[in-house]
């Protein structure tokens, strides 16, 4: 089996969109750390992915993690997919890419 790296994660998050602003988690910097582990049974991997909301009360909140794991499980020798729920640091507009931030006209 081939390795998994944090960047090809990535690249797979970047299905996770934010519904309201038609953007994905990666791009506004929603996505904090990814964390891969390889499993010593079967050499697969175990993935830890700590996020952030836009904001706490945030109603989406259930759905992206379900997200998180449809699109990191699908990636070739994930077994588990661990979505981490974090609110420190807080996001702030800040955080996204320079692309998120021209689209969104900050």
């Amino acid at each position: 089996m081939s390795t998994l790296t944090a960047d090809e994660v990535y690249e797979a998050l970047e299905q996770v969109i934010d519904p309201e602003l038609g953007l994905d988690f990666v791009e506004l910097g929603l996505i904090y750390d990814v964390e891969v582990t390889t499993l010593e049974t079967d050499g697969g991997f175990e993935v830890t992915v700590t996020y952030s909301l836009t904001s706490p009360g945030c109603p989406i909140g259930p759905q992206i993690a379900d997200q998180i794991k449809e699109f990191t499980i699908e990636l070739e020798g994930v077994q588990k997919v661990f979505p981490k729920l974090v609110f420190s640091p807080p996001w702030t507009p800040e955080m996204m890419s320079e692309d998120a931030k021209f689209a969104l006209g900050y």
